[in-house]
């Protein structure tokens, strides 16, 4: 044995006969995988350790005694070895006729009968299926999945390969499985053999997943169809911005979605996935979708034509324009549609409507990133990729509740945190689920980063600990920020944040001395009126230190939506064009006038919250929302209907009549996601592909082709054949995006900036130089949030999402599942609150601000301190932002979701939350 390459780690070793290569710290049993050769395995999943449990993946090496279990034995450089031999063979097939005769063979009328290892090598080495007498196994316990809506188990085709409880304690890191009973008789179970829902199970569907055989399967699937019956369509999650790669099980015959799997080695998700992309994706067959196009008469909705309703909708856009002007047109664009729909949506505003007035719900999410990062940096994306994050020596968190709102990231950050490789900070102004697994953890209150950044920031330069090598060679204006942070002391900081002065000092400390860093963040940093500052201090903080432009480091935010990315890119903003090419710049506007033959408005335009003020203003009358439900996510609630009613025509195009489709003057029915071809960009900036994989339901039609038959009833022309041929006019005149073409996104995907067909795509940005040269420190000051806490209203109000449910909940709480694990929404409120108020969990509260109010029921917990109460918005029967204030960031315009005062009262009702769990569930 030679040993590895000492620069590359490559290792060179036979099997069967063929040379290859492999890595120091693979296994045997990995490297023949890498290189297509199959060694029989049960318990192997590449993302799990390995337990030789199954004594299936034996083989022989040479000058070794006896024969090895690949999964667990390490490559060595200069290894032969032997998958293949009469003795191995006679072994396995020994080895599979003693599991066959504890396992119930009901192969024909199993669901994975087509897709099961078992069944595959029991084919492969022709097992005596009655050589043992057949044990039966004797439950004499409760089944934990009983009655379950999600995972059914079935013990009697169970293996014992521990796959699924692996894989739920170090890749999820949750441990909810575990084993019960010994040899023949043990089972797979919950702790205390508990309900699985009533167990820490996150209902990520993992252990379905890993199952080789159909031990556990999900309980909707059942009965729907064999392996052997179903197509797989890859394509890519349609809720987060992670851009989980999926595979959609669709029957042959029927053309349904059965199930989604992921399998092992997809970019970015290694075949993870959360409870919405596995058990989520249902609503797409709901019955309540909309099929044809509707016209409002006299308060009433009635079916009509396309033709109709084109006619129509082009009428009266059309004569809004001529009366009112250019102006009085305004379009909302969708984080949820494809980058091809957001492409034509904001092309149609601006070259029929003749307007800028486009804007999307970035503008409510991430509006502050695209601002405050343009502005330090150039490039107002993620710099780093997904994939880094499990290689950080250090990660701060920050505002970002990331196990719930981006769980495929969350798990990596989890990983890498308890396997001691990655220090982790954590700031939350609640004890979210990462805070257990911080070294420090910083409980600040809502609205306060600025002051708990530029604390850590004060600690680095007065200890003299900051890069200065990075600071004098790569920035400009680090003088404004020196001065800025001197007198904000971390004892100073700590009483406007609530955070310890020594927990400050700490956490800079670890976050200055890394090798290198990554600042996570989400809307917990940008819903604020002081988003753009919160965004810039981060990006002080990481040039500060260095560590912007190198692997594993970075300033890292998350994108909501999955394409609120590409939604961006696409120009579905009021200021800018395709690619961030603003609308001001002559040589832009120039561009796009020559490419799109049109004349078009060089005056920015009004965003999502300034064109509801101007609705009911009587400034906008008409307006054309694709995919976006402002009356559950949009700021004052009560604000935004008044503002709808007041326009002169509504169009909405959507896939569900939603509360915002229900105001309209027309609707037209659009396609999921499931239903057309497109791209997705995430949040690491990859463009991804989406494939149709079913038939939109009755009339519905791609949102980009509806978009295109309004423009041709206004008199311009918008026809293209395809999606792919939309790509390639976004191709023509993005930079970031010119070397992206259908034909290169077959695989993984690529990262933009791509700028020609020969650049491999960027993985993290800012290597050589920032995009705009130099990276700018701003000088920021800390401003307490615009509304705090009064006797009227004591409680400070943030507010956020759930893991089990997504944005305004039109596709989430259509879900079988999703609903069943989190049928209604709650307040969460501390227990010294709750015992002064005297209310008990699941009791109904009055929750009301000067904006509106509320009943929701209670949920007590200690994640929220004393005097913080926290909702989330997906619930249109307590909507949170019927609370909210529409308070602006002055720069970005995001409105400040994140902290508002209210009140706290028990309901005058004294009901439980039992009423309003059964409304809710009636609702969805």
């Amino acid at each position: 044995m030679k040993g590895a390459d000492k620069v590359t780690g490559e290792i060179v070793l036979t099997i069967d006969g063929r040379t290859v290569n492999g890595r120091a710290g693979q296994t045997v049993l990995q490297v023949a995988l890498d290189h297509g050769i199959h060694i029989p395995h049960l318990c192997h999943d590449p993302r799990i350790t390995p337990t030789g449990g199954c004594r299936l993946c034996l083989v022989e090496i040479e000058g070794q005694r006896g024969l090895q279990t690949s999964c667990a034995r390490l490559a060595e450089d200069g290894m032969n070895v032997t998958t293949e031999t009469g003795e191995i063979a006679r072994i396995r097939k020994t080895t599979l006729e003693l599991l066959i005769s504890e396992h119930r063979l009901v192969c024909t009328t199993c669901e994975s009968d087509g897709d099961c290892l078992l069944q595959d090598y029991a084919y492969r080495y022709k097992v005596d299926e009655h050589r043992f007498p057949p044990i039966q196994l004797s439950v004499k316990h409760r089944n934990y999945t009983s009655g379950d809506k999600a995972i059914v188990y079935d013990p009697t085709k169970c293996v014992r390969c521990q796959r699924c409880v692996k894989i739920c304690q170090e890749v999820q890191g949750v441990s909810a499985l575990t084993f019960r009973d010994r040899a023949g008789g043990t089972l797979v179970t919950t702790g205390f053999d508990l309900k699985l829902k009533d167990s820490p199970c996150e209902t990520c569907g993992q252990c379905v997943s890993t199952c080789p055989v159909g031990a556990l399967y999900e309980t909707q699937a059942v009965g729907r169809g064999r392996a052997g019956d179903l197509d797989k369509i890859r394509t890519t999650c349609p809720y987060c911005g992670v851009g989980c790669q999926l595979d959609l099980n669709v029957h042959r015959d029927r053309g349904d979605i059965v199930r989604v799997t992921s399998p092992p080695g997809v970019i970015p998700n290694d075949g993870n996935t959360c409870v919405k992309g596995r058990f989520g994706i249902d609503f797409v067959g709901k019955s309540d979708r909309l099929k044809v196009p509707l016209i409002k008469e006299n308060g009433t909705f009635r079916e009509a034509g396309w033709d109709e309703a084109l006619e129509l909708v082009a009428t009266r856009f059309a004569g809004i324009k001529e009366k009112h002007g250019a102006d009085a047109l305004a379009g909302l664009s969708s984080a949820k549609t494809t980058n091809e729909d957001n492409y034509i949506m904001q092309k149609f505003v601006r070259a029929v409507f003749g307007t800028n007035n486009v804007d999307h719900c970035a503008r409510l999410c991430h509006a502050s990133t695209v601002a405050g990062l343009a502005k330090a940096f150039g490039s107002g994306a993620m710099t780093n990729s997904i994939a880094e994050v499990r290689n950080a020596p250090v990660t701060f968190v920050i505002g970002s509740n990331t196990t719930e709102c981006h769980p495929v990231i969350g798990i990596l950050i989890r990983q890498a945190a308890r396997s001691g490789d990655t220090r982790l900070i954590v700031a939350d102004p609640r004890r979210i689920s990462l805070s257990s697994d911080a070294t420090i953890f910083m409980q600040h209150r809502p609205g306060s980063d600025v002051a708990l950044v530029n604390a850590m920031m004060n600690v680095i330069i007065s200890e003299g600990l900051e890069d200065r090598e990075f600071i004098e060679t790569r920035t400009e204006e680090f003088e404004l920020v020196r001065e800025s942070v001197a007198a904000l002391t971390p004892e100073i900081a700590a009483k406007i944040t609530g955070v310890p002065a020594d927990s400050i000092r700490e956490a800079a400390r670890i976050y200055a001395a890394a090798p290198a860093a990554s600042i996570i963040y989400s809307m917990g940093i940008t819903q604020h009126a002081t988003g753009t500052d919160n965004v810039l201090s981060l990006a002080n903080l990481a040039m500060l230190t260095g560590n912007v432009g190198k692997e594993n480091a970075g300033v890292n935010p998350l994108r909501g939506q999955n394409n609120v990315q590409g939604a961006c890119d696409m120009g579905a903003l009021p200021n800018v064009y395709p690619g961030y090419q603003r609308v001001n710049d002559p040589g832009a506007h120039e561009k796009f006038e020559k490419a799109w033959e049109a004349e078009l408005s060089d005056t920015p335009g009004l965003t999502v919250v300034e064109i509801m003020h101007a609705a009911e203003a009587k400034e906008i009358r008409g307006l054309y929302i694709m995919g976006e439900n402002p009356m559950l996510s949009d700021p004052d609630i009560n604000h935004v209907r008044q503002g709808l009613t007041a326009l002169d025509f509504l169009v909405v195009q959507d896939i569900f009549l939603s509360e915002t489709a229900e105001l309209a003057d027309v609707v037209f029915p659009a396609t999921s996601f499931a239903e057309g071809d497109g791209t997705f960009t995430n949040t690491e900036r990859r463009v991804q592909r989406v494939r149709k994989a079913v038939k939109p339901p009755g009339e519905a039609r791609e949102d980009w082709r509806i978009v295109c038959d309004v423009a041709r009833k206004m008199g311009y022309d918008m026809e293209y054949s395809d999606p792919s041929a939309i790509q390639d006019e976004i191709a023509s005149l993005t930079p970031s995006y010119g070397g992206i073409t259908y034909d290169r996104l077959t695989g993984v995907g690529l990262q933009w900036p791509c700028p020609d067909s020969s650049h491999p795509g960027t993985v993290f940005l800012h290597a050589a130089s920032f995009a705009r040269g130099k990276g700018k420190f701003h000088q920021v000051e800390y401003l307490p949030p615009k509304e705090l806490p009064d006797d009227d209203y004591p409680f400070v109000l943030t507010t956020g999402r759930m893991l089990e449910h997504w944005h305004t909940g039109t596709m989430s709480r259509r879900s079988l599942v999703l609903d069943d694990r989190e049928p209604t929404g709650f307040v969460e409120l501390n227990p010294e609150d709750a015992e002064s108020l005297e209310v008990a969990e699941g009791e109904l509260l009055d929750v009301s601000s000067r904006r509106g109010a509320i009943t929701v029921p209670a949920r007590i917990t200690e994640k929220v301190f004393p005097g913080c109460v926290f909702l989330t918005f997906h619930f249109r029967e307590s909507p949170a932002n019927a609370l909210t204030i529409a308070a602006l960031d002055p720069i970005a315009k995001i409105p400040e979701f994140k902290a508002c005062a209210v009140s706290v009262k028990k309901a005058e009702s004294g009901e439980t939350a039992g009423k309003a769990a059964a409304e809710a569930t009636s609702h969805a």
